[in-house]
Protein backbone atom coordinates (compact mmCIF):
# COMPACT_ATOMS: atom_id res chain seq x y z
CA UNK A 1 0.00 0.00 0.00
CA UNK A 2 1.36 3.41 -0.98
CA UNK A 3 0.08 6.97 -1.10
CA UNK A 4 0.14 8.60 -4.53
CA UNK A 5 -1.20 11.86 -5.92
CA UNK A 6 -2.85 12.73 -9.21
CA UNK A 7 0.49 13.47 -10.86
CA UNK A 8 2.01 10.04 -10.33
CA UNK A 9 4.16 10.94 -7.32
CA UNK A 10 4.39 8.49 -4.41
CA UNK A 11 5.16 9.58 -0.83
CA UNK A 12 8.44 7.96 0.27
CA UNK A 13 9.98 10.47 2.68
CA UNK A 14 8.48 11.97 5.84
CA UNK A 15 9.71 15.17 7.51
CA UNK A 16 8.76 14.83 11.17
CA UNK A 17 8.98 18.08 13.14
CA UNK A 18 9.43 17.63 16.89
CA UNK A 19 9.38 21.30 17.93
CA UNK A 20 8.90 24.79 16.52
CA UNK A 21 11.42 26.20 19.01
CA UNK A 22 14.97 27.17 18.12
CA UNK A 23 17.97 28.70 19.84
CA UNK A 24 18.78 30.75 16.73
CA UNK A 25 16.59 33.24 14.85
CA UNK A 26 17.73 32.78 11.24
CA UNK A 27 16.31 35.55 9.05
CA UNK A 28 15.32 33.15 6.25
CA UNK A 29 13.46 30.78 8.57
CA UNK A 30 11.59 32.47 11.40
CA UNK A 31 10.45 35.77 12.89
CA UNK A 32 12.79 37.68 15.15
CA UNK A 33 10.19 37.51 17.95
CA UNK A 34 8.48 34.14 17.56
CA UNK A 35 5.40 32.96 19.43
CA UNK A 36 5.93 29.33 20.38
CA UNK A 37 3.34 26.59 20.38
CA UNK A 38 1.88 25.80 23.82
CA UNK A 39 3.53 22.61 25.02
CA UNK A 40 0.18 20.83 25.29
CA UNK A 41 -0.27 21.24 21.52
CA UNK A 42 3.06 19.59 20.67
CA UNK A 43 2.86 15.89 19.87
CA UNK A 44 4.36 13.43 22.33
CA UNK A 45 7.02 10.94 21.24
CA UNK A 46 4.37 8.21 21.22
CA UNK A 47 2.10 10.29 18.97
CA UNK A 48 4.94 11.16 16.60
CA UNK A 49 6.00 7.51 16.36
CA UNK A 50 2.45 6.37 15.78
CA UNK A 51 2.04 8.71 12.81
CA UNK A 52 5.44 7.70 11.46
CA UNK A 53 4.41 4.06 11.81
CA UNK A 54 1.22 4.65 9.83
CA UNK A 55 3.30 6.32 7.13
CA UNK A 56 5.83 3.46 7.12
CA UNK A 57 3.01 0.94 6.72
CA UNK A 58 1.96 2.84 3.60
CA UNK A 59 5.21 3.10 1.69
CA UNK A 60 7.25 5.78 3.46
CA UNK A 61 10.84 4.58 3.78
CA UNK A 62 12.73 7.53 5.28
CA UNK A 63 11.99 9.78 8.25
CA UNK A 64 13.92 13.01 8.73
CA UNK A 65 13.59 14.55 12.19
CA UNK A 66 13.34 18.34 11.99
CA UNK A 67 12.30 21.41 14.01
CA UNK A 68 12.63 24.30 14.70
CA UNK A 69 15.80 22.93 16.23
CA UNK A 70 15.15 19.26 17.02
CA UNK A 71 18.04 19.00 19.49
CA UNK A 72 16.10 21.29 21.83
CA UNK A 73 13.57 18.48 22.34
CA UNK A 74 14.37 16.70 25.58
CA UNK A 75 15.48 13.05 25.30
CA UNK A 76 15.61 13.17 21.49
CA UNK A 77 17.81 10.04 21.24
CA UNK A 78 14.90 8.13 22.79
CA UNK A 79 12.66 9.20 19.90
CA UNK A 80 15.29 8.18 17.37
CA UNK A 81 15.41 4.71 18.91
CA UNK A 82 11.63 4.43 18.79
CA UNK A 83 11.59 5.41 15.11
CA UNK A 84 14.37 2.97 14.23
CA UNK A 85 12.25 0.16 15.67
CA UNK A 86 9.43 0.81 13.19
CA UNK A 87 8.90 -1.88 10.59
CA UNK A 88 9.44 -0.68 7.03
CA UNK A 89 11.64 2.34 7.71
CA UNK A 90 15.02 2.12 6.02
CA UNK A 91 16.58 5.32 7.32
CA UNK A 92 16.19 7.87 10.12
CA UNK A 93 18.06 11.13 9.63
CA UNK A 94 18.09 14.56 11.27
CA UNK A 95 18.56 18.20 10.30
CA UNK A 96 20.06 20.54 12.90
CA UNK A 97 21.79 23.90 13.30
CA UNK A 98 24.53 21.98 15.10
CA UNK A 99 24.84 24.16 18.19
CA UNK A 100 24.08 21.22 20.52
CA UNK A 101 25.44 18.46 18.34
CA UNK A 102 28.76 18.23 20.18
CA UNK A 103 26.91 16.96 23.25
CA UNK A 104 24.34 14.80 21.48
CA UNK A 105 26.11 13.26 18.47
CA UNK A 106 27.23 10.19 20.43
CA UNK A 107 23.86 9.43 22.04
CA UNK A 108 22.08 9.95 18.72
CA UNK A 109 24.39 7.52 16.96
CA UNK A 110 23.95 4.98 19.74
CA UNK A 111 20.17 5.33 19.35
CA UNK A 112 20.49 4.40 15.68
CA UNK A 113 20.52 7.72 13.81
CA UNK A 114 21.80 7.08 10.30
CA UNK A 115 22.86 10.52 9.07
CA UNK A 116 22.81 14.18 10.03
CA UNK A 117 22.52 17.39 8.00
CA UNK A 118 23.87 20.59 9.56
CA UNK A 119 22.92 24.15 8.60
CA UNK A 120 25.91 26.47 8.11
CA UNK A 121 25.41 29.74 6.22
CA UNK A 122 28.85 31.24 6.73
CA UNK A 123 32.28 30.48 8.15
CA UNK A 124 32.69 34.14 9.06
CA UNK A 125 31.54 34.79 12.66
CA UNK A 126 30.03 38.19 11.87
CA UNK A 127 28.07 36.95 8.85
CA UNK A 128 26.92 33.86 10.74
CA UNK A 129 25.58 36.02 13.54
CA UNK A 130 23.96 38.47 11.10
CA UNK A 131 21.99 35.65 9.48
CA UNK A 132 21.20 33.77 12.70
CA UNK A 133 20.67 36.97 14.73
CA UNK A 134 22.57 35.23 17.53
CA UNK A 135 24.86 32.26 18.09
CA UNK A 136 28.51 31.36 17.55
CA UNK A 137 29.73 29.60 14.42
CA UNK A 138 32.36 27.75 16.47
CA UNK A 139 29.58 25.75 18.18
CA UNK A 140 28.23 24.56 14.84
CA UNK A 141 31.70 23.65 13.57
CA UNK A 142 32.41 21.73 16.78
CA UNK A 143 29.10 19.91 16.35
CA UNK A 144 30.13 18.80 12.86
CA UNK A 145 33.42 17.42 14.15
CA UNK A 146 31.59 15.54 16.91
CA UNK A 147 29.09 14.09 14.44
CA UNK A 148 31.86 12.71 12.25
CA UNK A 149 33.72 11.33 15.26
CA UNK A 150 30.53 9.57 16.34
CA UNK A 151 30.13 8.00 12.89
CA UNK A 152 27.28 10.15 11.60
CA UNK A 153 28.84 10.69 8.20
CA UNK A 154 29.00 11.39 5.41
CA UNK A 155 28.01 14.80 6.75
CA UNK A 156 25.67 17.00 4.72
CA UNK A 157 25.86 20.78 5.11
CA UNK A 158 23.09 23.18 4.05
CA UNK A 159 23.82 26.84 3.23
CA UNK A 160 21.08 29.34 2.36
CA UNK A 161 22.46 32.02 0.04
CA UNK A 162 21.17 35.61 0.30
CA UNK A 163 22.24 38.46 -1.94
CA UNK A 164 24.27 41.10 -0.20
CA UNK A 165 24.67 38.94 2.89
CA UNK A 166 26.71 35.78 2.22
CA UNK A 167 26.69 35.44 -1.58
CA UNK A 168 30.27 36.68 -1.74
CA UNK A 169 31.36 33.71 0.39
CA UNK A 170 30.14 30.91 -1.89
CA UNK A 171 33.61 30.15 -3.21
CA UNK A 172 35.13 30.10 0.29
CA UNK A 173 32.45 27.68 1.50
CA UNK A 174 33.10 25.41 -1.48
CA UNK A 175 36.83 25.44 -0.72
CA UNK A 176 36.13 24.55 2.93
CA UNK A 177 33.83 21.68 1.93
CA UNK A 178 36.42 20.31 -0.51
CA UNK A 179 39.08 20.46 2.19
CA UNK A 180 36.94 18.77 4.86
CA UNK A 181 35.24 16.28 2.55
CA UNK A 182 31.76 17.44 3.55
CA UNK A 183 28.76 17.30 1.23
CA UNK A 184 27.81 20.95 0.74
CA UNK A 185 24.41 22.00 -0.61
CA UNK A 186 23.62 25.62 -1.36
CA UNK A 187 19.94 26.54 -1.07
CA UNK A 188 18.06 29.34 -2.79
CA UNK A 189 16.37 31.78 -0.40
CA UNK A 190 12.66 30.84 -0.28
CA UNK A 191 9.58 32.84 0.86
CA UNK A 192 9.20 30.92 4.13
CA UNK A 193 10.76 33.39 6.55
CA UNK A 194 8.75 34.76 9.45
CA UNK A 195 9.23 38.51 8.97
CA UNK A 196 8.31 38.47 5.28
CA UNK A 197 11.49 40.04 3.98
CA UNK A 198 11.72 37.76 0.92
CA UNK A 199 12.02 39.42 -2.45
CA UNK A 200 13.60 38.51 -5.78
CA UNK A 201 16.27 41.11 -5.06
CA UNK A 202 17.56 38.91 -2.22
CA UNK A 203 17.37 35.69 -4.27
CA UNK A 204 20.61 34.33 -5.68
CA UNK A 205 19.57 31.85 -8.41
CA UNK A 206 21.18 28.46 -8.79
CA UNK A 207 22.85 29.48 -12.04
CA UNK A 208 24.67 32.32 -10.27
CA UNK A 209 25.68 30.12 -7.33
CA UNK A 210 27.09 27.51 -9.71
CA UNK A 211 29.01 30.19 -11.61
CA UNK A 212 30.52 31.50 -8.37
CA UNK A 213 31.81 28.04 -7.48
CA UNK A 214 33.01 27.37 -11.03
CA UNK A 215 35.02 30.60 -10.97
CA UNK A 216 37.18 28.99 -8.26
CA UNK A 217 36.80 25.32 -9.10
CA UNK A 218 35.68 24.26 -12.59
CA UNK A 219 32.73 21.90 -12.36
CA UNK A 220 30.23 19.99 -14.48
CA UNK A 221 26.51 19.57 -13.79
CA UNK A 222 25.31 15.97 -13.54
CA UNK A 223 22.14 14.62 -15.10
CA UNK A 224 19.17 15.07 -12.77
CA UNK A 225 18.28 12.13 -10.54
CA UNK A 226 14.56 11.31 -10.03
CA UNK A 227 13.26 12.60 -6.70
CA UNK A 228 16.47 14.49 -5.90
CA UNK A 229 16.10 17.84 -4.17
CA UNK A 230 19.45 19.17 -5.35
CA UNK A 231 21.12 19.80 -8.66
CA UNK A 232 24.49 18.03 -8.47
CA UNK A 233 27.84 19.27 -9.77
CA UNK A 234 31.12 17.35 -9.99
CA UNK A 235 34.44 19.16 -9.72
CA UNK A 236 36.45 18.76 -12.91
CA UNK A 237 39.60 17.84 -10.97
CA UNK A 238 37.85 14.92 -9.28
CA UNK A 239 37.81 16.67 -5.93
CA UNK A 240 34.27 15.74 -4.99
CA UNK A 241 30.96 17.42 -5.71
CA UNK A 242 28.40 19.89 -4.37
CA UNK A 243 24.68 20.50 -4.74
CA UNK A 244 22.26 23.38 -5.18
CA UNK A 245 18.66 23.18 -4.00
CA UNK A 246 16.98 25.44 -6.57
CA UNK A 247 13.55 25.47 -4.96
CA UNK A 248 12.63 28.77 -6.61
CA UNK A 249 14.23 28.82 -10.06
CA UNK A 250 14.43 25.10 -10.88
CA UNK A 251 11.99 23.45 -8.52
CA UNK A 252 11.81 19.66 -8.21
CA UNK A 253 8.03 19.57 -7.67
CA UNK A 254 7.35 17.15 -10.51
CA UNK A 255 9.25 14.37 -8.73
CA UNK A 256 8.68 15.35 -5.09
CA UNK A 257 8.12 12.36 -2.80
CA UNK A 258 7.98 14.24 0.53
CA UNK A 259 5.27 14.68 3.11
CA UNK A 260 5.40 16.53 6.43
CA UNK A 261 3.99 16.38 9.95
CA UNK A 262 4.44 19.55 11.99
CA UNK A 263 5.16 19.56 15.72
CA UNK A 264 1.47 20.17 16.48
CA UNK A 265 0.30 17.33 14.26
CA UNK A 266 -0.62 19.13 11.04
CA UNK A 267 -0.09 17.03 7.92
CA UNK A 268 1.29 18.87 4.88
CA UNK A 269 2.00 17.53 1.42
CA UNK A 270 4.18 20.49 0.40
CA UNK A 271 6.51 22.87 2.19
CA UNK A 272 4.55 25.69 0.56
CA UNK A 273 1.05 24.34 1.24
CA UNK A 274 -1.24 27.16 2.36
CA UNK A 275 -2.88 24.93 4.96
CA UNK A 276 -2.69 21.38 6.29
CA UNK A 277 -4.77 18.50 7.62
CA UNK A 278 -5.20 18.20 11.38
CA UNK A 279 -4.04 14.83 12.70
CA UNK A 280 -3.66 15.74 16.37
CA UNK A 281 -7.39 16.09 16.94
CA UNK A 282 -8.30 12.67 15.52
CA UNK A 283 -5.20 11.12 17.11
CA UNK A 284 -6.26 12.29 20.57
CA UNK A 285 -9.91 11.46 19.97
CA UNK A 286 -9.39 7.76 19.43
CA UNK A 287 -8.86 7.52 15.66
CA UNK A 288 -7.60 4.15 14.45
CA UNK A 289 -4.50 3.70 12.34
CA UNK A 290 -6.80 3.13 9.36
CA UNK A 291 -8.56 6.44 10.09
CA UNK A 292 -5.25 8.29 10.25
CA UNK A 293 -4.03 6.61 7.07
CA UNK A 294 -7.21 7.66 5.29
CA UNK A 295 -6.70 11.28 6.31
CA UNK A 296 -3.11 11.27 5.09
CA UNK A 297 -3.76 9.41 1.86
CA UNK A 298 -6.68 11.72 1.10
CA UNK A 299 -4.45 14.76 1.55
CA UNK A 300 -1.73 13.26 -0.68
CA UNK A 301 -4.33 12.54 -3.38
CA UNK A 302 -5.21 16.26 -3.44
CA UNK A 303 -1.60 17.46 -3.73
CA UNK A 304 -1.16 20.15 -6.38
CA UNK A 305 1.36 20.16 -9.21
CA UNK A 306 3.80 22.56 -7.54
CA UNK A 307 4.30 25.61 -5.35
CA UNK A 308 3.96 28.29 -8.09
CA UNK A 309 6.56 30.67 -6.58
CA UNK A 310 6.85 33.73 -8.80
CA UNK A 311 3.55 33.06 -10.54
CA UNK A 312 0.26 34.92 -9.97
CA UNK A 313 -1.31 31.93 -8.22
CA UNK A 314 1.34 31.70 -5.48
CA UNK A 315 0.28 32.27 -1.89
CA UNK A 316 2.63 32.13 1.08
CA UNK A 317 2.08 29.36 3.64
CA UNK A 318 0.30 30.30 6.86
CA UNK A 319 3.44 29.49 8.88
CA UNK A 320 7.14 30.25 8.79
CA UNK A 321 9.68 27.50 8.12
CA UNK A 322 10.41 26.83 11.80
CA UNK A 323 6.74 26.03 12.41
CA UNK A 324 6.51 23.73 9.38
CA UNK A 325 9.70 21.71 9.55
CA UNK A 326 12.55 21.86 7.07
Amino acid sequence: MTWSDGFGRTARKLRLSVTDRCDLRCVYCMPERPVWLPRAEVLSFEELVRLAGVAAANGVRQVRVTGGEPLLRKDLPKLVGMLKALKGLEEVTLTTNGTRLAQLAGPLKEAGLDRVTVSLDSLDPATYKAMARTGDVSETLAGMDAAETAGLGPLKVNCVVMRGVNDGQVGDLAAWARRTGRNLRFIEFMPLEGDKIWSKSLLVPASEIAAAVAARFPCIERSAEPGATALRYDYADGGGSFGIVASVTRAFCESCDRIRVTADGTFRTCLFAEHGTDLRGPLRSGASDADLAALMSGAVAQKGPGHLIGLPGFHRPDRAMNAIGG
